[in-house]
């Protein structure tokens, strides 16, 4: 079951892609978490989602946990498949919790009203590659899963099948 849940190929590409997600899942989750890149920390991120989208302040702190450490782990590599599935499950509400992205497009220009949830398909696009096909090349997930007989890869011997 471990060793499923981190093989993953020797594939530069989903290292990029999980790179990517990291950096931007722990700016997000930094602002909402730690009032980093001009957030507003717990307290500000519980009562401003409370307030605009009716969040409950558990679910506010469970997102935020999900981008910090997912971006720890996507980050790292490590648990990739569950970091990947944290962020994931917050996508969808990020976009369209209570109507506050009703256009495709964002609003880079300012002359729209609402924003768009293009970043979120395309964020919801990476993390399923991720997810399906793992942490790819430089990952603890690979490290581990690559090693040749990992205490956290062998089978015990009352599980051997004969």
């Amino acid at each position: 079951m471990l060793k499923k849940l981190l093989a993953t190929p020797n594939d530069s590409t989903l290292t990029v892609a999980r790179l990517i997600l990291a950096v931007i899942f722990f700016a997000h989750g930094s602002q909402k978490m730690f009032g980093f890149f001009g957030g507003r920390g717990v307290s500000g991120t519980v009562a401003i989602f409370q307030q605009t989208m009716g969040i409950p302040a558990p679910l506010t702190i469970l997102a935020m946990t999900a981008e910090v450490f997912g971006a720890v782990g996507l980050f790292l590599g490590l648990l990739t498949r569950i970091a990947a599935l944290g962020v994931l499950v917050v996508m969808p509400v990020a976009a369209f919790a209570n109507h506050l992205y009703p256009n495709f497009f964002m609003n880079r220009t300012g002359r729209q009203m609402g924003e768009g949830f293009e970043y979120h398909l395309l964020a919801i696009a990476l993390i399923v590659s991720v997810l399906v096909r793992g942490a790819g090349a430089l990952s603890v997930d690979r490290a581990i899963s690559a090693a040749p007989d990992s205490p956290a890869m062998s089978v015990p011997a009352h599980q051997k099948s004969v």
